[in-house]
C-alpha cells in the first residue's frame, strides 16, 4: 500500500477502538491518543493528547447503542479536532445509527437521520465515511461529501469459498433486493425475495410471500442489519415451508439487540450467521454458528485514499 503523502491521525472513540486499532494496523500507523470520558454528572470529556494542527484527522465512532451517547461523543471530538486546528476532519462512522429514521412515513414524527447529518456537519466534520446506509437517499441529507462502502464484496468471496450447490440469494425484504441483486449477480446465483409487512413500531413483522424459485434450494440471505432478529426468523420460516433446505444468513450490521444472537442461534435452519464487525461484538456473544469479517482493511485502504486524493468509488470497479 502506498504511504500517506501528508500526516494523518486516526482517533477512536469507545464505540469501537478495536476496529480502529486494525485500521490502524492495516495502514502501518499507531492509533492516535486521546482521553474520552464522562464526568460524574454525565457530561462527556475529550482530550486530543496528540497535535493534529494542519492534519488530516480521521475519528472512528459507529453509532451503535448506546446510540445518543456514541453520537454525542463523535459530535464533541469533531469539535475538539476543529478547535485544535485539524485541517480535514472525517467522521469514520461504519454503522449509521437513526438510519432506520429517513423519512416521514407517520403523521408527525421526525426525520431523525436528517438531523444527525446536520449535527455531524455543524460540529465541523469535513466529510463522512459510512458502510452500507439502511437508505442511499441519507447521502443527500449531508451538505459534505459522503463515501459510503459496502460489505458485498466480503460476503461474495466467503459464500463463494463455501463452494454451495444449488443456491439462491434472498432478499429478506423488497427494499434491500438492489443489494441482494448485486450480491446474487457476483456469486453467479438467482435471486429471491421476501415479500413482508411491519406492523406498528415494535418491530413486530408480518412475513406475507416469497418471490421466487427457492424449492430444494439452498438459501442465502441478505440484508443491512440484524437487529432483533424477528424478520430473519420470520423470513426463514417462510424459506422453509417454501422447500428450503438450509440457509446461510449474511448481513452487514450485527445490531443484535434484545438477545437476538441467541434467537438465531436456536434456529436450526440457520447454518450460519454472517456479519462483518461494524458494530463490536463482545467474545461472550460469539456463538459457534457466528462468523464476524473484518471491515478493518477497506476502511483502511479508503482512508489513505481519501488521505492521498485518490478515488474511493475505484475500490469497487
Amino acid at each position: 500500500m502506498p504511504e500517506p503523502e501528508r500526516d494523518l491521525k486516526v482517533f477512536a472513540g469507545n464505540a469501537h477502538p478495536g476496529l480502529a486499532r486494525d485500521i490502524c494496523e492495516y495502514l502501518e500507523i499507531p492509533l492516535a491518543r486521546a482521553e474520552v470520558f464522562k464526568f460524574r454528572n454525565d457530561n462527556t470529556f475529550v482530550r486530543l493528547l496528540e497535535n493534529v494542527r494542519e492534519q488530516d484527522v480521521f475519528i472512528v465512532q459507529p453509532t451503535a447503542a448506546p446510540v445518543n451517547d456514541n453520537v454525542m461523543e463523535l459530535l464533541i471530538m469533531i469539535d475538539a479536532a476543529k478547535r485544535a486546528s485539524a485541517a480535514r476532519v472525517t467522521a469514520v462512522i461504519p454503522y449509521f445509527g437513526y438510519g432506520r429514521t429517513d423519512k416521514k412515513d407517520q403523521p408527525r414524527v421526525p426525520i431523525t437521520a436528517r438531523l444527525v447529518a446536520d449535527l455531524l456537519t455543524v460540529a465541523g466534520a469535513s466529510r463522512v465515511l459510512t458502510v452500507d446506509l439502511h437508505a442511499g437517499q441519507i447521502q443527500g441529507f449531508f451538505n459534505i461529501p459522503v463515501d459510503e462502502l459496502t460489505a458485498l464484496q466480503l460476503f461474495a468471496s466467503y459464500v463463494s469459498q463455501k463452494g454451495l450447490e444449488d443456491a439462491v440469494v434472498v432478499a429478506t425484504d423488497i427494499g434491500i433486493s438492489k443489494e441482494a441483486r448485486d450480491l446474487a449477480a457476483r456469486l453467479r446465483m438467482p435471486l429471491a425475495i421476501i415479500e413482508k409487512r411491519r406492523t406498528g413500531n415494535d418491530d413486530t413483522v408480518e412475513t406475507l410471500n416469497v418471490i421466487g424459485d427457492v424449492r430444494g434450494k439452498v438459501a442465502v440471505t441478505y440484508d443491512d442489519e440484524i437487529d432483533t432478529g424477528g424478520s430473519l426468523v420470520h423470513a426463514v420460516g417462510a424459506l422453509m415451508e417454501a422447500g428450503v433446505r438450509e440457509v446461510y444468513s449474511c448481513a452487514t450490521h450485527a445490531v443484535f439487540s434484545n438477545r437476538a444472537i441467541e434467537r438465531l442461534n436456536k434456529v436450526e435452519a440457520i447454518r450460519e450467521v454472517v456479519v462483518t464487525d461494524t458494530i463490536a461484538i463482545p467474545e461472550e456473544r460469539r456463538v459457534p454458528k457466528l462468523t464476524v469479517l473484518s471491515m478493518a482493511p477497506l476502511l483502511g485502504e479508503a482512508i489513505a485514499r481519501i488521505e492521498s486524493g485518490r478515488s474511493v468509488g475505484a475500490l469497487f470497479i
